[in-house]
């Protein structure tokens, strides 16, 4: 099989810290940081919404594997009439642009899977404290392919897990380490599909990404669902509505995450994803009546400390382009 062209190997230029830039480049970067930012700020606010939605569709009887299947394939519905309605563009890409997105979608609708299953047992507020450590897995991750990880990386991580601890057991009632567990490994999936994404979009439109990460989601889970099918009928309509409602907020996550990560990283997008603790417990207190003893509280803001301590990570080399040694050799030249 003959190798890509090399330019598709590339990562587009960056500016190099202490290398002079034009104005006009200068500019450019900074209305690009700026996008960034309020796609990274908004992203967690839908995300935060999520996970109401799933508590209020499970009180009136819906079971989670319904959950889980149709408010991703609502999702896939409304991006895939979207586009071929506004921006059938997005719809084409590179053969390994195209699969790349699917296999990052496949990771994450097996952790939704995860994640959902872990909401019907513990409250929402901590579940999404639990679930912020997907940050953790992300500056893991990052080092594993190309940076060193540091000590603090190792604190933070420390951190992290004995937040976790405090937040499992602090609870009113028993810890549910089941659930908890559960939530860890969404978390990583999560963090799995940031990191694939961040060298993904280096290629294709954050649009495109969305389009098809969402469709795989969608095939992961309703496979799941065809697999243990459970009758329809036991949703009444204030469930459907709120199952429609997660596919809505969830196709509006996703493309602000992605859109996010192309502008930001995956890292930057993950560190101002902390919004999303402060969006679902808010929620969580208001419509949900949930509220966190002072052992969780602490537990808290232990998770916030490890979390917001990635911005005093120095000495991070630079990116390593490992892409190559997956498409080089393995499909054709387009």
């Amino acid at each position: 099989m003959t190798s890509p062209p090399d330019d598709y190997l590339q990562c587009p230029p960056k500016h190099v810290p202490g290398q002079k830039s034009s104005p006009e480049n200068t500019e450019q970067l900074n209305r690009q940081w700026r996008e960034g930012v309020f796609w990274a700020l908004l992203s967690p606010v839908f995300l935060g919404a999520i996970p109401i939605f799933a508590k209020l569709a499970y009180a009136t009887g819906a079971d989670v594997l319904t959950v889980v299947a149709f408010r991703t394939i609502f999702a896939a519905v409304v991006l895939w009439t979207a586009v071929l309605l506004f921006a059938r563009r997005y719809i084409y890409s590179s053969a390994p642009g195209i699969l790349s997105s699917l296999l990052a979608g496949s990771i994450n609708g097996v952790g939704s899977l995860f994640y959902y299953a872990s909401l019907s047992r513990i409250d929402a507020s901590v579940g999404q404290l639990i679930n912020i450590s997907y940050l953790i897995f992300v500056t893991i991750l990052l080092r594993l392919i190309g940076h060193s990880i540091s000590r603090l990386t190792l604190l933070r991580t420390g951190l992290a897990i004995y937040a976790i601890y405090l937040l499992t057991a602090g609870g009113l009632n028993l810890p549910d380490w089941l659930g908890a567990g559960m939530m860890l490994i969404a978390a990583f999936t999560y963090a799995c599909q940031l990191v694939l994404s961040q060298r993904i979009m280096y290629d294709i439109p954050a649009p495109t990404m969305t389009l098809y990460a969402i469709t795989a989601m969608a095939g992961v889970v309703t496979l799941a669902w065809l697999l243990f099918p459970v009758s329809l009928t036991a949703v009444s309509s204030a469930g459907w509505e709120a199952i429609f409602f997660m596919g809505l907020v969830t196709a509006a996550s996703r493309l602000t995450l992605f859109l996010g990560v192309k502008k930001l990283g995956s890292l930057q997008t993950a560190l101002l994803g902390v919004l999303e603790v402060i969006v679902s417990i808010a929620l969580a207190i208001l419509f949900l009546g949930e509220h966190l003893t002072a052992e969780q509280w602490l537990g808290a803001l232990v998770l916030l400390i490890s979390v917001l301590l990635v911005r005093y990570e120095r000495n991070i080399p630079n990116f390593v382009d490992w892409w190559q040694f997956i498409w080089r050799w393995r499909l054709p030249k387009e």
